[in-house]
């Protein structure tokens, strides 16, 4: 079965502290839903049109349960937290095998 994963980058965070509360709540969501953590604001090379802000990656066992997981309870009350003047591209995409 194909494994599921989270890929976001930020492109403009203007408060980065503001993200503190969605962290607190997004971690335990993340966990709760069967994924792991592969990178979360490391070092970033980009080349063509890529952003070097803040980039996440969060892999899972399946497609569906990465689905599954940005649809629960709790990790919709981590995007309630989520400060004003953020923007995000957040996509969901299945592994290759």
């Amino acid at each position: 079965m194909a494994k599921g994963y989270w890929v976001s980058v930020y492109p403009a965070i203007s408060d980065p502290e503001g993200l503190t509360a969605y962290d607190a709540l997004a971690r335990p969501a993340v966990r709760a839903g069967g994924g792991r953590v592969l990178s979360r604001g490391s070092r970033v090379v980009a080349h063509e049109a890529g952003i070097t802000q803040r980039a996440v990656l969060v892999e899972f066992d399946s497609f569906d349960q990465a689905v599954a997981a940005y649809e629960s309870e709790a990790y919709q009350k981590a995007l309630g937290a989520l400060p004003d003047g953020y923007e995000r591209d957040f996509r969901i995409i299945e592994g290759t095998d």
